[in-house]
């Protein structure tokens, strides 16, 4: 539980997941075998921890808590602010964009062949790409805007970038603050401020 985490003598780093992907978060569990990484129930985690100076469990960590928010998690671990901060920003993953995503840029098919297997292009036409099947080859008959860059994506638009093998994404944890000792230090928030 986050309680014992911070009974047992642990620093915590409160993490920001960006583009979440579960098989990713169980890939950084492996490598931190000797920590503790707790993402989700948001609500829960600052209960256990206190969310108001009388609640907290030890000193500064009610500032912890409020910083538990969206897509932020807790790792307990030994391990420096440095060397945390060394090895998350050095482990990204692309990954494919999902609905919501802002596209990172303008992709622009042109017409002509389409190196897609033939079984694929009712779902291509289905996700609103004007294609059709010649000779047994997928065919895009006109240019066509997948997506612009700036905006956010549809569902159809994900699918299709996804088809294409354009991972538009990254998924990776940014650090936003360290508890150890009593002192919770702000590391990189602009939603909170540091006391």
């Amino acid at each position: 539980s986050v309680s014992s985490g911070i009974n047992a003598e642990y620093g915590v780093f409160l993490l920001e997941e960006h583009n979440e992907r579960n098989n990713l978060l169980k890939e950084i569990r492996e490598s931190w075998k000797g920590s503790r990484l707790f993402m989700g129930r948001n609500k829960v985690m600052a209960v256990g921890l206190g969310r108001t100076p009388e609640a907290e469990i030890k000193p500064s960590l009610h500032k912890l808590s409020a910083g538990l928010v969206g897509s932020r998690g807790l790792l307990f671990t030994n391990e420096t602010i440095e060397s945390v901060r060394e090895w998350f920003g050095e482990h990204k993953k692309s990954c494919f964009a999902r609905s919501g995503t802002v596209a990172t840029e303008t992709v622009v098919l042109q017409p002509g062949p389409m190196d897609m297997p033939h079984s694929m292009e009712p779902q291509l036409r289905q996700l609103g790409l004007p294609t059709r099947l010649k000779d047994g080859v997928v065919v895009l008959d006109s240019e066509h805007t997948v997506c612009t860059a700036g905006k956010q994506l549809t569902t159809q638009q994900a699918h299709i970038l996804k088809h294409l093998g354009n991972s538009m994404a990254e998924f990776h944890l940014t650090l936003v603050g360290h508890w150890a000792d009593g002192k919770y230090t702000l590391l990189n928030d602009t939603t909170m401020d540091a006391e």
